[in-house]
């Protein structure tokens, strides 16, 4: 699943990721613009997601993404694999895999990387 959360409105990365990832034979739900995170859960929740990419470029992913990750939590979705893509500085991308975000993808990395990081830990 691939989520673009908040005010953010650039969904070309989102877009070439989530194809990407279909190319690759994955199944790849796009939950579309300005989704919250409650949103987000519902929908992993409802589509029994294995992973939630979260693509965001709007500097609120300190704010964001621990929401997501809490509300995965609370819906028992814990063994979901979440990653996280866009403008990132290292700092925050530490805390955040400190709170359980499996990686975090910065402007640079390849789809294949991507496509090859998610062959290699999401069941088949």
């Amino acid at each position: 699943m691939i989520a673009k959360p908040g005010l953010d409105g650039h969904d070309r990365g989102a877009k070439i990721i989530a194809r990407a990832l279909r190319d690759a034979g994955m199944e790849v739900i796009y939950t579309g613009l300005h989704q919250t995170p409650e949103q987000i859960v519902e929908t992993a929740l409802q589509e029994d997601a294995d992973a939630v990419g979260i693509s965001i470029l709007s500097g609120a992913h300190m704010t964001l993404v621990p929401r997501i990750l809490e509300g995965l939590k609370e819906h028992g979705l814990d063994d979901v694999l979440v990653v996280v893509g866009g403008t990132i500085p290292s700092d925050d991308a530490a805390e955040l895999e400190r709170l359980g975000v499996s990686a975090v993808f910065t402007p640079g990395a390849t789809t294949g990387a991507i496509v090859d990081f998610l062959r290699e830990r999401v069941p088949a």
